[in-house]
């Protein structure tokens, strides 16, 4: 199960690249909340998902440990990757929204 908790925390801490990079650099991009969220939005969307990806590691190991065995670093780092291929397929897409955008 641990390796299902780390897959998705390196999902959510990769998420949180391109919210916060965006934002620091005063950036347009898209968040769940808009196509053309502004910088701020930005960077609160991506320390909400770092934040979140620090809470599914906590939890899973009762502290906050980064994955020690080669398993848990191929899972962190196969969420990372799920997560930004995701990513770029969307962001890449010049009509890309939500789902739930009308």
């Amino acid at each position: 199960m641990d390796l299902v908790w780390y897959f998705l925390s390196g999902a959510f801490a990769f998420n949180s690249l391109p919210h916060l990079i965006s934002g620091v650099i005063g950036n347009k991009h898209m968040t769940p909340f808009g196509k053309d969220s502004s910088a701020v939005l930005n960077v609160g969307w991506g320390f909400l998902n770092l934040s979140f990806a620090f809470l599914i590691l906590s939890l899973s190991t009762g502290n906050l440990n980064f994955p020690t065995t080669a398993e848990g670093v191929g899972a962190f780092l196969l969420g990372g990757l799920v997560m930004s291929l995701m990513a770029a397929s969307l962001f890449s897409n010049p009509n890309a929204k939500m789902p739930w955008w009308k």
